[in-house]
């Protein structure tokens, strides 16, 4: 089957900083080229970190109530005070930064990337190579272009890639149609077991949003065949003559 990948999808001309970059540049960055975040590197081009907007947002507030006399008076801060603390002190792209960063794969699928945001609550994820070196950028925005496919790409994956080249079924046998990403599925197939395979070879297609069935099979290869009790055959010896 094949899958949209990162590497497909992402955005290879990167605007990034380094450790080095001061708060006011990378402030600058953001909104120069009108993004949320962006990813630092170090000298070898490594992602060491990722800096968001809220980031941003937050070294500015603990800086306010930082000048104000508020906070940061007890003696042991809990983790989550002592970073944003330190953040607010920060004047480079070092300090500000959220580390570790969370990176991705060009070969990685869309949707393992989706998941790996969802599970880290990023926006974004820098993309980097075999040695961990930054080659561009995901965002949510990126990662939605899968839906964005026309039915009619859809509906001639699956055709192709699940009912001819995986299951090597005869033209015909199944009528594919899409409709706003909910492909529906008729024909018969020889086997039922054969079914729930083809629909989730359909789910995986990049694009699909729903699957409706209407296949139906010709012999039903789930169940054993029934075993009917043996009839004895007595023999009878035939008289001597």
């Amino acid at each position: 089957m094949k899958t949209c990948t990162v590497g497909e999808v992402m955005t290879r001309e990167v605007v990034g900083a380094r450790q080095e970059t001061p708060f006011k540049e990378v402030a600058r960055l953001l909104g120069r080229h009108r993004i949320s975040g962006l990813p630092v590197v170090d000298a070898d081009d490594k992602v060491v970190g990722v800096i968001s907007e809220t980031d941003l947002i937050l070294r500015q507030a603990a800086q306010a109530e930082r000048d104000r006399g508020h906070g940061f008076r007890l003696p042991a801060l809990r983790r989550k005070t002592r970073r944003t603390t330190a953040k607010a002190r920060a004047t480079t792209a070092g300090q500000l930064m959220s580390t570790p960063a969370i990176t991705v794969h060009p070969e990685q699928g869309v949707a393992d990337a989706a998941r790996v945001m969802e599970r880290h609550h990023v926006e974004r994820l820098p993309v980097v190579d075999e040695e961990d070196r930054l080659i561009g950028i995901a965002t949510r925005r990126d990662l939605l272009r899968v839906f964005l496919r026309t039915d009619d790409e859809i509906r001639q994956e699956i055709i192709d890639e699940v009912l001819t080249r995986t299951m090597s079924l005869p033209p015909h046998t199944v009528i594919v149609s899409v409709h706003d990403g909910v492909a529906t599925l008729e024909g018969r197939l020889e086997q039922r077991s054969d079914i729930p395979l083809v629909l989730r070879l359909t789910w995986k297609v990049d694009g699909v949003v729903g699957v409706m069935n209407s296949l139906t099979f010709r012999f039903d290869d789930t169940h054993p065949p029934e075993k009917h009790p043996s009839r004895r055959i007595d023999h009878y010896a035939l008289p001597q003559r």
